[in-house]
């Protein structure tokens, strides 16, 4: 896929949220098969951990807020970041340094609530030899249906997903941003993990999750360039 300067993508914040039995949704899924091999485990020297999406064959999208290290007040060098494919139980099949950091304009480390430069591309300093989720290129409704999977971290060592979710809300903000709230179960650790939705009966992203909120469910889309 090729990735244009004005590309847009949905950034999304989640929190754990149960079926009306009181069950918890979210299931175990193979990191070794597609979708889901796609998704990495972005894993820091500080000891931290996110997810993030693959969407092209060097460029995966996560959370700006993963890189960002409070002791220094900025984010992260590249050389401290590693991003792991097939990760389940200390395994994985592929392990990517990163070659470049781009993250939102405006990006603010400081603050804990979703903003619209809370994204990052971290371009690999080599291919992973997987297919790339493609960036739904849709308009993103109230009800439909979505899927998010990602490395919680109450089970960080098993790539978790939630099937069975779906939009809430959509509002369009002034400068064409958008929030979107949605009902998919998470945990600290998802943030970067993609929001997929069915499209020509394979999987693709329509939002990348950034925060955890037991009071409401935010979604915000933004531009990131090459």
């Amino acid at each position: 896929m090729r990735l244009a300067a004005a590309l847009a993508l949905v950034f999304v914040a989640a929190t754990v949220q149960a079926s009306a039995q009181g069950a918890d949704r979210r299931v175990p899924v193979d990191p070794n098969d597609p979708p889901w091999n796609a998704i990495a485990k972005v894993q820091s020297n500080i000891g931290e951990h996110c997810s993030g999406a693959l969407i092209a064959p060097s460029v995966v999208v996560t959370a700006a807020h993963c890189l960002y290290n409070p002791r220094t007040r900025a984010v992260l060098q590249r050389v401290s970041l590693h991003v792991l494919f097939g990760y389940q139980r200390a395994q994985y099949r592929w392990h990517r340094q990163v070659a470049r950091i781009t993250v939102g304009p405006g990006f603010d480390g400081t603050t804990g609530r979703p903003q619209p430069g809370d994204w990052a591309r971290l371009d690999l300093t080599e291919a992973v030899p997987v297919t790339p989720l493609p960036l739904f290129d849709g308009s993103v409704g109230l009800g439909v249906e979505v899927a998010l999977a990602g490395y919680n971290q109450d089970r960080a060592q098993l790539l978790m997903a939630d099937l069975a979710c779906h939009v809430l809300h959509v509002a369009t903000l002034s400068g064409g941003a958008r929030f979107v709230s949605h009902d998919c179960a998470a945990t600290r650790g998802t943030s970067g993990a993609p929001l997929l939705t069915k499209r020509d009966g394979g999987w693709a992203v329509i939002a990348i999750n950034i925060a955890a909120s037991r009071s409401e469910n935010l979604a915000l889309s933004a531009r990131f360039g090459n």
